[in-house]
């Protein structure tokens, strides 16, 4: 049996717990939380299932060292004592990131500096010449992590940030990082087994990540490659196997909606919907959120409102309790759940949430609250057997700490910290609206968002809930049926395909 080694899966403050609740399903052991992180153990197929088939993790880390180091030269010397010869050779490339949280390093790149001159050294002394550095496209990425004495030094086997899934072609102004809106969609416990509905889609992130969930299809599907692809022990035909197999794959008997009052939304997630192949079972439709009506079939509606940031709204209060008139006396007997940033905000929707769990949206720190939306009064729909809250719910809102002590909504993370790939996603209802938050959208500036990826060509189409065609580097994907040529390779059947993926053929 294959050992299994230690690995680190990144994620965002607030989702921890639903990603250690994924590598539980997924087969990991050893399974432990931490911050931004959930650790694991595993062996090479989980590593892979890991970045293929999360979707709540940004980044699959390997450790390789862990060290003390209290000054650049200490971390000098204990990346030399590795012998790097296992992963890296003359011929290849590689690149360092780093994450710093210690008073004794005040600049990470200089320790990325230190950890690439290390490994240059050590190759210099010993081959005479050196691997270079390669930024873009490295055949190796490595991350040192400094908390602060203790180093970790890892293998970045993922490579581009997880959340960047390959389907979104076009995006909005600052769209809902997709791990974001997955770690949403599964706190909720919704399962695919009612329509979802999404009033203000924006890019339709949501509306996609809850198909993806709905169908158990792995997010790592669209992506172009994973960092592990380069590693000289890659296994090639295990990760066919893991690309090519959607026996775990169900049927989504139900609808997804999503809704947007700005048409250039409403094309832009129209277009991202058709790149992920899933425009049978989502319908997106230019629709103001004030004149929604009464769903006809049981649903759930997920949805982030403007929060007045970095693109405002006419009147940002008056939004919010339309928003609340609009679930009190059209969405009866059904949940919603509502992430934003202000409790001015959600003191206008005017309804009592189940409840509240903190969570950021890049830097800011914000709520998801859940709205349980019934008919009357409160203890009627309770002595007719009426949940609000349930005994999960009324446990976590019991819990001290939940929030930060002396919390302020417009709070934001400290700039050091590594939150790095959050968005916040705020919606446009009128574009001529662009002055009167004018001075916080300069504040805003400086701040990092994720922007939208495209695929660079090559194209994905879903008919009747099957997988057509879906070009990965620029090639033919075939999954139920006739064709996959990656790198112009030789093809093998398996259920019935005939999968081609790498260069054997003469």
């Amino acid at each position: 049996m294959e050992q299994e080694f230690e690995m680190i899966a990144k994620t965002f403050m607030g989702l921890e717990p639903v990603l250690a609740k994924e590598l539980t399903h997924l087969g990991a052991n050893n399974v432990e939380i931490g911050r931004r992180m959930v650790s694991f153990t595993g062996n090479k197929e989980m590593l892979y299932r890991a970045n293929f088939q999360l979707h709540t993790a940004i980044k699959i880390l390997k450790p390789i060292a862990r060290f003390k180091a209290l000054t650049p030269d200490e971390v000098y010397e204990g990346v030399k004592k590795i012998d790097w010869t296992k992963y890296l050779s003359n011929d290849k490339t590689f690149a360092v990131d780093s994450v710093v949280f210690s008073e004794e390093f005040k600049h990470s790149k200089f320790v990325a500096y230190k950890v690439k001159d290390a490994i240059v050294d050590q190759f210099r002394e010993t081959t005479g010449t050196r691997p270079n550095i390669s930024v873009a496209n490295p055949d190796l990425r490595l991350n040192i992590h400094i908390a602060e004495d203790k180093c970790t030094l890892s293998l970045d086997s993922s490579g581009e940030s997880l959340h960047r899934r390959g389907y979104r072609q076009e995006s909005v102004e600052a769209p809902l990082n997709e791990v974001l809106a997955a770690g949403i969609i599964l706190m909720t416990g919704w399962k695919g087994d009612t329509d979802f509905i999404d009033p203000m889609c924006g890019s339709g992130t949501l509306a996609i990540e809850a198909a993806l969930i709905a169908r158990n299809m792995a997010p790592g599907l669209f992506r172009k490659e994973f960092a592990f692809e380069k590693w000289e022990d890659f296994d090639r035909d295990l990760f066919d196997a893991i690309y090519n197999d959607d026996s775990e794959e169900r049927e989504y008997d139900h609808h997804i909606y999503a809704y947007d009052i700005d048409m250039k939304a409403v094309n832009t997630a129209r277009m991202n919907v058709k790149a992920a192949g899933l425009s049978s079972i989502i319908t997106v439709e230019q629709a103001d959120f004030k004149d929604f009506q009464q769903p006809k079939e049981k649903s759930i509606m997920v949805t982030n409102p403007p929060y007045g940031e970095r693109i405002s709204t006419p009147d940002l209060l008056g939004t919010y309790r339309m928003i609340g008139e609009r679930l009190k006396h059209q969405f009866l007997d059904n949940e919603a759940w509502v992430l934003s940033y202000r409790q001015e905000c959600f003191d206008q929707i005017g309804l009592k949430p189940s409840i509240k769990i903190p969570l950021y949206n890049g830097s800011l720190e914000c709520e998801l609250r859940k709205y349980q939306i019934f008919d009357g009064r409160l203890r009627d729909f309770r002595s007719e057997g009426g949940v609000v809250k349930t005994e999960e719910e009324k446990k976590q809102m019991g819990e001290k700490h939940r929030f930060k002590k002396n919390r302020e909504f417009k709070q934001r993370l400290d700039e050091t910290e590594e939150n790095e790939e959050g968005d916040i996603r705020t919606f446009k209802f009128h574009r001529h609206d662009l002055e009167r938050f004018d001075q916080r959208r300069k504040r805003d500036d400086n701040d990092k968002f994720g922007e939208g990826r495209d695929r660079k060509g090559g194209k994905f189409e879903r008919q009747g809930g099957k997988r057509d065609r879906f070009d990965r580097k620029g090639d033919r994907f075939d999954r139920k049926g006739d064709r996959f040529d990656r790198k112009g390779g030789k093809g093998f059947g398996k259920g019935g395909r005939n999968f081609n993926r790498y260069d054997d053929e003469d």
